[in-house]
């Protein structure tokens, strides 16, 4: 961060790097902004912008790619679709996960619809002054964890359609001794890892945010090292309760009592982000990311029947359910018209 702030006061006048986030809207890679897509002066709607993200999740939750489009107004709203698609993981049954943990991604994608106003410019009533903004989220066709543990549960399929309400505070500082890009955000959600964890068990607050630090490298062109966060809800429908199956079962089956063993809960963890963006100082038509995301390893344990009793031990016995995502990478591509 040293060395970046001492290249910083190189860095333009003008800075708005702002495209689409992984379910495009307009922010950071996974975080909106107070911003929205640039409207020519005197018109009111856009150019439409696009965009396209990809993330390698791992072989438990698989790979993911979205494909969005928003359209701007007047340089006060926007609004746009982004179609998620999933390719399978690969992670099989096994004796230490009886269910296989990728079946409950075991599903082609979802909707996202998304819409933001802007309340407040970035230095409206003075230099110092944030841009505040409000906004949604709506995911529909979710099947993913929540739909799928209550599958197998209950042998039936279920969607869930679940979103965000936000607001989000953003400065562009892009002036020296250092110049910077804060985001800071609130939302209400019941989307766990915006919707790719299901549905979350009732809707409630999370805080987002980010910082950019702008550097110049030439011909118009900054690169902007990112870090960003987004709290996750602790845990999603029917997830504790799968967590939790193998003991439900042992109290029908081999008569043990389930009160002599403490329940299963699952933990998601802070969602992170580290990424790179390289777009233009002013006004960018074009935006490329490139970064590390944490999402969730460990999240807990699952009871699973043990293959050693009556001989060796209890009848059932925990195992850790680890997600492998806690280091994905991930790539985005954002084009302006």
């Amino acid at each position: 961060m040293a060395c970046f702030a001492f290249a910083a006061v190189l860095a333009p006048d003008t800075l708005k790097a702002q495209q689409l986030t992984l379910e495009g809207q307009t922010g950071g890679f996974i975080t909106p902004t107070a911003y929205v897509v640039y409207t020519t002066k005197g018109e009111f709607f856009s150019h439409p912008a696009v965009g396209f993200h990809f993330v390698d999740a791992s072989s438990v939750i698989g790979d993911i790619e979205t494909f969005n489009i928003t359209e701007g107004f007047a340089n006060r709203a926007e609004a746009g679709y982004t179609r998620y698609v999933h390719q399978f993981g690969d992670q099989p049954a096994t004796a230490a996960t009886p269910l296989g943990l990728s079946n409950l991604w075991n599903y082609s994608g979802m909707n996202i619809f998304h819409g933001k106003a802007v309340a407040f410019k970035d230095g409206q009533f003075g230099p110092w002054m944030p841009g505040i903004a409000f906004g949604g989220v709506v995911r529909t066709n979710d099947h993913f964890v929540s739909g799928a543990a209550n599958k197998t549960l209950t042998g039936t399929d279920k969607a869930y359609t679940n979103g965000d309400v936000y607001v989000a505070v953003t400065k562009t500082w892009a002036k020296p001794p250092v110049p910077f890009l804060l985001n800071l955000g609130w939302k209400a959600t019941n989307g766990t890892i915006f919707g790719i964890g299901g549905q979350s068990t009732r809707f409630g607050g999370r805080f987002f945010g980010g910082l950019g630090i702008p550097l110049p490298i030439g011909h118009g062109i900054v690169a902007v090292p990112a870090a960003g966060f987004t709290q996750e809800p602790k845990t999603s429908v029917n997830l504790n309760t799968l967590l939790n199956a193998a003991l439900y079962q042992c109290e029908a089956e081999l008569a043990c009592n389930p009160a002599s063993y403490p329940l299963m809960s699952a933990h998601i963890p802070t969602t992170l982000d580290y990424a790179v963006r390289i777009t233009q100082k002013e006004k960018a038509h074009f935006a490329f990311d490139i970064g590390v995301g944490q999402v969730a390893g460990n999240i807990g344990s699952i009871y699973v029947p043990n293959p050693y009793f009556p001989e060796v031990g209890p009848p059932i016995v925990t195992t850790p359910v680890n997600l492998q995502a806690r280091s994905v990478l991930g790539v985005g591509l954002s084009y302006r018209y």
